[in-house]
Formats: structure tokens, C-alpha cells, sequence
């Protein structure tokens, strides 16, 4: 049985390299704040890399939870607990068994794992506090509904870069197909070594800020986040109104340099909503600043929305938070939506060097201060790209009462 019908983002926890919070994630990210980036030693052979750390102190996990113990599990207790209000609800709502989890990650603990084997080699033995659902994927699903109490379906959804997009999607999935009565959906991923390295060796990773949509573009930075949402069913509040993904098997870590990819989970979302592509007050690009994302992107969005809909990459601010990036996107645009007054929504600035690259698409490009104004839905669209063209695009809409 579908039931279909409206299903609404009722809360969100957040921690960027912007910090932590709602409050201070829109503050920062309105203002196009830059400190968030930060040279980091370690996670290169040798040198520095400039990176969208989280810096802030996590919350240790109880030792109940000893075996789920790592960086990013701690991540997301952080952006768990900034809705636990909303998370208590829902069980004491809908009962525990009615209450899932479903949330991308594509690091899960690689970074203690790491460390783990490095003894392994060296002194022939596992460090004794390591535990394997550290490393699994599934783990993050499993600890969240450990730390929650959602006994519903749990599942962790790992897509490379569209990971916490999707399962935004497949949480409203299970909605409509009336396994549960309320999600908490999301994406976590952190710095990590044996990620910085994969990056390095593909030649994707910028010395500098990343520079997106720029001739001078070199690539991007990495980053850590947490984004965690409460989905349930109702007719208010923040939807997830739309809906699109595509493959574009094409390449293993290139995306289809036309954008058809692209262009399929755009076109998709915008029916899903039953939206045209003039209603969108804002699109966020996946903008890694990288030379094949962005042409084809460009290529993608000037197609299917055209040259007049504002859109920034808000990867200059953050890093590129991998298996989190999706979630910690659409976060960003729920918070635009979240924010208006009297009509007016402020938006995220494109942050780059101004030096706009004349073989891509000339789309709207969002400048410092720079607002839009309301006049019908209330409609804002987020693109995750992930390798192997693994693509996903939403939209989400206020309703007003």
C-alpha cells in the first residue's frame, strides 16, 4: 500500500566546517565565510592539505556503544543530539518499531580502521578497543538507531558523493510504502588518510581553494559533515517535494562529460514536483570546482533550468564532504526556505576568483549579498553527483500556513 501524500523535513542537525548548529551554519554560509578551510598535516604522504576539518569538540560515545567508537559516529551523535527533541517525539509518536534510520556515508570509520591494520602489520595484532562495525558501512545506520531507539528499519546507503542524497530519497520511500511513520535520514563522512590519498592519486584534490566554475579551476577540497534530518508525513513545514535520480554509466570516477546524467535526475526531480524550471527560487550546485563536474554540470543546468535561476557551489565553504555532501546541501537549502522574511530569501554566494570560464554555460551565479524574492512556491533544489554516475537531485518546498 502507498499512501503517498506530503512528507516533511521536521528538523535538522548540522556540523560543517562552518561549526555546528543550524544558527551558525546559515549565519557563516550566507555570509560566504572562508575560515572554515584550514591547512591539515597528515592526511598526505607529505605537506599540508587544505581541508574543511570539522574543529570543535565531539561528544564521546558511551560505553555501551564502545564498539561503534570512531570519529564518525561521534560526528553524527553531534548532529543527533541537536534533534533529539524531535527524535523522542516521533518514538513516543509513533513507537520505536515505527521510527528508521536511513543514512549515506562513504568513510563510515576508514580513518581507525586504518590505523587499526597499520598495528596490524607492524606489531601483529588488532588494537584491543577496534571493533569491525567501526569500518562497515552499515554501522552508521546501526549505531544511530542504537543511540535513538528507532527499532525500524535501519540501512546505511553508500553511493560515493550522492550517498546522503539518496537516502533522503529512499526515506521517503519507505514512508509512502507505510513501513515506518517517521525517518531519521542524513549523511555522515570524515577526514580520513586513505580518502585523501584516493583523491590525490585521480589528480582531483586543489592545493588551493577549490575554485568552482572558474577557468583557473584546479579541483576541490575535502571535508567532514554531519546532516540529519526528521522526515515524517505532513502537510506543512519543509517538504521533500521532488525527487530525481539517474546512472550514467559512463566511467568509474568521470561523469558524462554531455551531462545527460545530470540532466535525467534534474529533469526527474522538477516532475516529481510538479515544478517548473522558472518556480526555483535557488538551485545548490554540486560545483566540486573539478574540470569535468562543472562542464557538464553547467551544460545540465542551462538545459534544463536555464540561464535566469540564481545557483553557488557552497563546496568553498565546507570542503567536499563526500557520502555527507548531498544531505549537508539540501541542509543548506532547507535553511534558505527556513529563513525567509516577508518574501525575501537570502542565498548562499558563489564564492570563486570572478574569472568565469568561457567554454561553460553562463548560469546565474549568486553574488555577495544577494537575495530573491518569493512570488508563488516556495522551491529549492540541491544536486549530489557521485562516482560511477551515481546522480541524485531534490527539491524541497515550504508551504505556508
Amino acid at each position: 500500500m502507498s499512501l503517498g501524500g506530503p512528507c516533511e523535513l521536521e528538523a535538522v542537525g548540522l556540523a560543517t566546517a562552518l561549526g555546528a548548529g543550524v544558527a551558525r551554519n546559515y549565519a557563516r554560509l550566507i555570509a560566504g565565510d572562508l575560515t572554515g578551510l584550514a591547512p591539515r598535516p597528515g592526511l598526505l604522504s607529505h605537506g599540508d592539505l587544505l581541508v574543511g576539518a570539522f574543529r570543535e569538540p565531539l561528544p564521546e560515545l558511551p560505553d555501551v556503544h564502545a564498539r561503534f567508537r570512531c570519529r564518525n559516529n561521534r560526528l553524527a551523535l553531534l548532529a543527533l543530539n541537536q534533534i533529539r527533541h524531535a527524535v523522542d517525539s516521533a518514538v513516543s509518536r509513533f513507537g520505536a518499531e515505527r521510527v528508521a534510520v536511513v543514512v549515506g556515508t562513504s568513510t563510515s570509520g576508514i580513518d581507525e580502521t586504518g590505523a587499526a591494520i597499520g598495528r596490524w602489520i607492524t606489531q601483529g595484532s588488532l588494537p584491543p578497543e577496534f571493533s569491525y562495525e567501526q569500518f562497515e558501512h552499515g554501522g552508521l545506520a546501526q549505531y544511530l538507531a542504537l543511540a535513538s531507539g528507532a527499532a525500524g528499519p535501519a540501512y546505511t546507503v553508500s553511493t560515493a558523493c550522492s550517498s546522503s542524497a539518496k537516502a533522503l530519497v529512499s526515506a521517503r520511500s519507505l514512508l509512502e510504502l507505510d513501513l515506518c511513520d517517521a525517518v531519521i535520514a542524513g549523511g555522515v563522512d570524515t577526514l580520513a588518510p586513505m580518502t585523501a590519498r584516493g583523491f590525490s592519486a585521480l589528480e582531483a584534490v586543489a592545493s588551493e581553494r577549490t575554485n568552482p566554475f572558474s577557468r583557473n579551476r584546479r579541483g576541490l577540497n575535502l571535508g567532514e559533515a554531519a546532516a540529519l534530518f526528521v522526515m515524517a508525513r505532513g502537510p506543512g513545514g519543509i517538504q521533500l517535494a521532488g525527487c530525481g535520480e539517474s546512472s550514467d554509466h559512463h566511467h568509474m570516477s568521470a561523469p558524462d562529460p554531455t551531462g545527460g546524467g545530470a540532466e535525467r535526475a534534474l529533469r526527474a526531480a522538477l516532475k516529481d514536483a510538479g515544478a517548473e524550471p522558472a518556480e526555483i527560487l535557488y538551485l545548490n550546485l554540486h560545483g566540486t570546482g573539478t574540470p569535468l563536474n562543472d562542464a557538464m554540470e553547467s551544460r545540465a543546468v542551462e538545459r534544463v533550468l536555464g540561464l535566469d535561476v540564481p545557483c553557488s557551489s557552497t563546496k568553498p565553504l565546507t570542503g567536499h564532504t563526500l557520502g555527507a555532501a548531498g544531505a549537508t546541501e539540501i541542509a543548506f537549502c532547507w535553511l534558505v526556505l527556513e529563513h525567509e522574511r516577508r518574501g525575501e530569501l537570502a542565498l548562499p554566494p558563489h564564492v570563486f576568483d570572478g574569472e568565469r570560464d568561457s567554454e561553460l554555460a553562463a548560469i546565474r551565479l549568486v553574488g555577495p549579498g544577494e537575495t530573491v524574492t518569493a512570488r508563488g512556491r516556495r522551491l529549492a533544489m540541491s544536486s549530489a553527483f557521485g562516482f560511477g554516475g551515481n546522480n541524485c537531485t531534490v527539491v524541497l518546498e515550504r508551504r505556508l500556513p
